[in-house]
């Protein structure tokens, strides 16, 4: 710990301050910690875009991929030489998507040890909302921690459904395999504070980027115009013109 807050020392005293500032303003702690986690993730919100765009860039590529790796499956090295070149003409980094989430990793643990080294205040123990007044101890009913997954699950499925079916399943474990680790790791209610916030964030940001038709599976057939011609509703001769009734009647004869 030393030595992380001696790199981002800056940004410590950054964010610590912010969190006082909104307590000063006379927002209680679990608020002040909201406000800080809203502040922060506004900020990283161009990364957010970014990273989300070259993922779904990589999704509408991956038929024209796997069929580089069906064609040169028994090639290994033609395999790798044919994506790059691929890549290249494309004009698409793999790497694009990683490049935002590295940028914010540090900044979102930062901000996780920012809120923890407040928990020496002793107003920090009365600093809650209803039943976890006490933001240094672990939310006595478990409510914070399922907080914490309904709202990762709730994010997560608004990707899961433009995601390739073989991914869903391990995408919808996560956020019961972290839930359960935070719930038996007895965190701080102030860190769920922080964690349930951050979700409802990234849950709203899904929903923003992510508005639009979801991407077709692999294997989906594009639906074929119809050629048919469309049907119109036959006219009854009681609704039509009487010149029109006397050609009919003349044609008949």
């Amino acid at each position: 710990m030393g030595s992380l807050r001696a790199l981002f020392d800056p940004l410590f005293d950054l964010l610590g301050a912010m969190l006082q500032e909104f307590h000063a303003l006379g927002a209680p702690w679990w608020l002040s910690i909201a406000l800080l986690t809203v502040v922060v993730r506004t900020l990283l919100f161009p990364l957010t875009v970014r990273q989300v765009r070259s993922m779904r860039k990589l999704q509408l590529l991956q038929p024209e991929l796997d069929e580089i790796r069906e064609r040169h499956k028994d090639d290994p090295r033609k395999q790798q030489e044919e994506t790059f070149k691929f890549y290249g003409e494309s004009k698409t980094n793999p790497l694009g998507g990683c490049l935002p989430a590295l940028v914010q990793l540090p900044i979102f643990v930062v901000l996780y040890y920012t809120i923890k080294e407040f928990e020496g205040l002793e107003s920090f123990r009365t600093g809650g909302l209803f039943w976890f007044q006490d933001l240094t101890a672990a939310d006595p009913f478990f409510v914070l921690p399922v907080l914490y997954v309904a709202t990762m699950m709730a994010a997560q499925e608004v990707i899961i459904r433009r995601t390739a079916p073989q991914q869903k399943g391990l995408m919808r474990a996560m956020p019961l395999v972290f839930g359960l680790f935070l719930a038996l790791g007895g965190f701080p209610s102030g860190l769920f504070v922080y964690w349930v916030t951050s979700n409802t964030i990234t849950l709203c940001q899904n929903l923003i980027l992510y508005r639009d038709k979801p991407t077709p599976e692999k294997g989906a057939e594009p639906k074929a115009p119809s050629l048919a011609p469309p049907l119109t509703a036959p006219r009854d001769d009681a609704t039509a013109s009487p010149g029109r009734r006397r050609r009919r009647k003349s044609r008949r004869r």
